[in-house]
């Protein structure tokens, strides 16, 4: 089975050029102020419409409030939310479309949250980092992610060097990257996406 690849943290029409011919699955766009990927809707909206068919644009948030969300989401035309701060099952499922539910790991026991979000349409597994969402460039211990679910997606500091270990050996059903396929914070690096791709490719190879 070929494994998904969501690019996140994407600012800038060229970056979303280059995923998108790499062959990106999914494109995150990050709505939370406060990270260095935030993107505005004037500018999301431009690279969403760009989006060729079976490219999916995921929107994220952090701890936003409802309204909020109700109002990107009435200007964008997100396919999938990924709500990534401290949200419950109940406030992510009100927007009428499917979500992924984030959970960042720092024990074995963090895998039982999945529990709390039935309505989940997927969970993105990324490291704990105190007072940060995502985008760390750390990884989850290995040790931890032998109690990797199936159908996961996975983060957290992966990058070219070792993404294809990690897919050969816990078989997650995508991977999730932003960092580290960054020159700058917010800004792709072509080589190391492009590496990236060719890994992940290479992973799905030795597996088949």
């Amino acid at each position: 089975m070929r494994t998904r690849v969501k690019i996140c943290g994407i600012t800038d029409p060229d970056d979303l050029k280059l995923a998108v011919t790499l062959g990106a699955d999914a494109i995150g766009f990050n709505m939370f102020e406060a990270s260095p990927r935030f993107v505005k809707v004037e500018a999301a909206r431009l690279m969403v419409e760009a989006l060729p068919p079976f490219v999916s644009a995921i929107g994220l948030f952090v701890n936003e409030a409802a309204d909020v969300v109700a109002e990107i989401c009435s200007e964008l035309p997100f396919d999938v939310l990924q709500f990534h701060g401290d949200e419950e099952n109940k406030f992510c499922r009100q927007f009428g479309k499917p979500f992924i539910k984030v959970l960042r790991i720092s024990s074995i026991d963090d895998f039982a949250k999945v529990d709390d979000f039935p309505d989940a349409d997927g969970f993105l597994f990324d490291a704990h980092v105190e007072g940060l969402y995502g985008g760390t460039g750390q990884q989850i211990g290995w040790e931890l992610l032998e109690a990797l679910p199936e159908s996961s997606i996975l983060a957290g500091g992966l990058k070219a060097e070792n993404v294809a270990a990690a897919i050969v050996r816990f078989k997650p059903f995508a991977v999730d990257v932003s960092s580290g396929v960054e020159a700058s914070p917010g800004r792709k690096d072509v080589d190391k996406m492009t590496n990236f791709f060719n890994a992940v490719a290479a992973a799905d190879r030795s597996t088949t």
